[in-house]
């Protein structure tokens, strides 16, 4: 469906929120995705007093899911209290699932089909599904056809030993085998983006986070949460390092690509457990209900690049497509906010939208993009100091640009993200409140 607005309702940003984002293994330990949808809708229905009856759709992204509960988004409705008539789906489009759950949510709402929608993601990196290799996971199929305990003893006929091994998931392209990090090494030394540049904007990612937080910016999104078995409060996200330093982070040795690559465990995101949701209406939903909507959804504009040398560029791709769907250039935007799955992967971006060679070449246009001023982007921290739980990283970032408009007084404001499979995706929106 075209998304340009015409002939078709306005969807408005009501509000948002999200549970703290946590480093996996840490104080969501014992929690499932589930638990993190659960604790995160029942935040967004108390932070906005929304019934739940008024709800139309519930669309949550989870990459990583969890068997037992595979549309995790109809369960965590289901608990949060939200009535049995309402639908939900649970939808995997890599880090972002969000984004793609609010553009869905955007679109029941243009056309008609809903008034109201709850939209986001959830994600637990802690609790990830490990699977028997599969000639054992064969056997085991099998034997539920035995029926004597003679037929026991064939399980093992053709079995090695690794088959008892553990399958464990791994963060890579299914097409090229690499994984992410391996991915953005490459792309890092063939844009030439130096460790340098890496350190610096990764220390940056953090002192801004603990700024924002210390100031209470990150407090308007976030719903403390009180975590069993013991019901500690929790309040902040606990992943990002106020002492962090470009001279620090030099320090730290390569990750992937060993040992001449430049992407470390400091500038490069880290498995993190969270869930966030965003409340979008139609804008006559939202004046019948008394709210006063923060924003609403200009445009937005999905695209899918070559995985082998253009996993990462999705916001180069992404961001020139949405711009133009909402008759907007680069310099209307006064709020961006940019997915950092790395410090390498961000400053690629920032590079390609500035350049006029890759403008012309890759993107048709008769130069570049343009630059995006430092001091607009990420100003509140970002995935490589809060967390990047793959399938709630959109609500973040939806949620904390609407947040930056109204502080900085700015009208339109630009979320843009990479994702798996090189995808991008970007939003724009504009300000009402």
């Amino acid at each position: 469906m075209a998304n340009t607005g015409k002939g078709l309702r306005r969807a408005v940003f009501v509000d948002g929120a999200r549970i703290p984002f946590l480093k996996s293994g840490t104080g969501y330990k014992d929690l499932t995705s589930y638990d993190l949808a659960r604790l995160a809708l029942t935040a967004l229905l108390n932070k906005t007093q929304l019934p739940g009856n008024e709800v139309d759709w519930v669309i949550l992204g989870n990459v990583v899911a969890n068997i037992n509960t595979s549309n995790v988004a109809r369960e965590a409705a289901l608990a949060a209290g939200i009535p049995h008539r309402v639908p939900a789906v649970s939808l995997a489009l890599a880090c972002i699932s969000a984004n793609k759950a609010i553009t869905n949510g955007v679109d029941l709402i243009r056309s008609g089909e809903a008034d109201v929608v709850i939209a986001g993601g959830t994600e637990s990196l802690t609790d990830i599904p490990i699977r028997f290799r599969k000639r054992f996971r064969q056997k085991l199929i099998e034997s539920q056809r035995y029926r004597k305990p003679l037929d026991y003893l064939g399980f093992f006929k053709g079995l090695k030993a690794s088959d008892f091994l553990p399958e464990i998931p791994a963060i890579a392209e299914f097409s090229t085998g690499r994984t992410m990090g391996q991915d953005c090494d490459r792309m890092a030394a063939r844009l030439g983006v130096t460790r340098e540049e890496q350190d610096v904007f990764a220390a940056r990612s953090h002192q801004l986070a603990a700024r924002a937080t210390a100031e209470g910016f990150l407090a308007q999104e976030i719903w403390p949460t009180a975590v069993p078995p013991r019901f500690d409060l929790i309040s902040a996200d606990n992943g990002f390092r106020a002492d962090s330093t470009a001279e620090s982070l030099a320090n730290l040795r390569p990750a992937f690509i060993k040992p001449y690559g430049t992407l470390t465990a400091g500038n490069s995101s880290f498995l993190t457990d969270g869930a966030g949701a965003v409340l979008l209406m139609s804008e006559e939903k939202a004046a019948a209900l008394g709210y006063a909507p923060k924003a609403a959804i200009r445009s937005y504009a999905y695209t899918a690049q070559d995985p082998e040398e253009e996993l990462l560029l999705g916001p180069a791709y992404s961001t020139p497509k949405v711009l133009a769907k909402a008759g907007l250039s680069l310099a209307d935007i006064g709020v961006f906010e940019m997915h950092e799955a790395f410090a390498a992967q961000v400053v690629a971006n920032l590079k390609c939208l500035d350049s006029d060679t890759f403008g012309r070449e890759k993107l048709g246009l008769p130069g570049k993009v343009g630059e995006i001023p430092p001091d607009r982007l990420n100003a509140w921290g970002g995935s490589l100091s809060l967390g990047h739980p793959f399938g709630a990283t959109g609500a973040r970032l939806v949620t904390t640009t609407v947040n930056r408009m109204i502080h900085e007084d700015r009208e339109f404001g630009l979320t843009t993200s990479c994702a798996a499979g090189a995808h991008g995706s970007a939003i724009i929106l504009e300000r009402l409140a």
